[in-house]
């Protein structure tokens, strides 16, 4: 992965909560990022897709220091039972402890690491007694396909599986620990020599090796053969996983990085 420019972590307080953001990125960081609003006004969202993690992208215009810069908003929301009673509130413990702003730093973290993940651009949260709300801006990534999406779409070539692995070995020899690994958290490029991408690192950690290891990769495969169901046999199993295991097999025995 090509080499980043490095991040300027800068935080700036907010009525009632505040902003973790990249100086280096963002020219204005103020409460305007985050009201849905400003970006309408300015024409500038591009597309809102719904469901829980619903995401809207972003046309920062002069907001961002980078010409022709995209966005990627999302608002944190729980899921489980508990979002019927708190939807999209969390118990606040601290700016720092945060969901968002822990995502935002670990995202920066991992790009330092030049692993394939989106840059971090801002972070807010907003308190309301003792609980707040939290929304993160992360750069939009080049155009790509879930892997869900992949497969719904055609069976991958053993390379591509290969790829994956690969891509999975770099972010377990770092010590990334994915908290809900799966199908749709995997960004794959329109051709088969495109850079495999991870997203969603909500609740990720940087831990030392261990079994977690193995319960990530499992959650995965779950995912792959929930999505697989009702699709063509050739699609994904035993010989698609062996593949994706080869990759990262492959890429431990290398110190694959990226």
């Amino acid at each position: 992965m090509p080499a980043m420019p490095a991040i300027e972590a800068q935080f700036r307080s907010l009525p009632g909560g505040g902003i973790l953001y990249d100086a280096a990125r963002v020219r204005h960081p103020g409460a305007q990022l985050f009201q849905h609003g400003h970006w309408v006004a300015h024409n500038a969202v591009r597309e809102v897709s719904g469901g829980r993690g619903s995401v809207s992208f972003i046309a920062p215009g002069n907001e961002s220091t980078r010409t022709d810069d995209a966005w990627v908003w999302r608002h944190y929301r729980r899921g489980g039972l508990v979002a019927r009673l708190l939807q999209d509130r969390y118990l606040f413990t601290g700016a720092e402890r945060t969901r968002c702003f822990r995502e935002w730093r670990l995202l920066a973290r991992l790009i330092d690491c030049g692993l394939p993940v989106p840059e971090p651009i801002a972070a807010r949260f907003l308190r309301s007694g003792l609980t707040y709300t939290a929304d993160l801006l992360t750069a939009e990534l080049p155009p790509s396909l879930t892997l869900a999406q992949s497969l719904g779409r055609a069976a991958l070539s053993s390379q591509q599986w290969q790829s994956i692995g690969r891509t999975l070995a770099a972010f377990h020899l770092h010590g990334v620990q994915h908290a809900d690994l799966n199908a749709h958290n995997i960004l794959l490029g329109t051709s088969a020599a495109d850079q495999v991408f991870v997203l969603d690192f909500d609740r990720g950690r940087i831990r030392e090796p261990g079994d977690w290891e193995q319960r990530v990769l499992q959650r995965l495969r779950r995912s792959l053969e929930k999505i697989s169901a009702q699709l063509p046999p050739t699609v994904f199993g035993k010989a698609q996983w062996g593949w994706l295991m080869e990759g990262m097999a492959a890429g431990k025995a290398v110190g694959c990085r990226l």
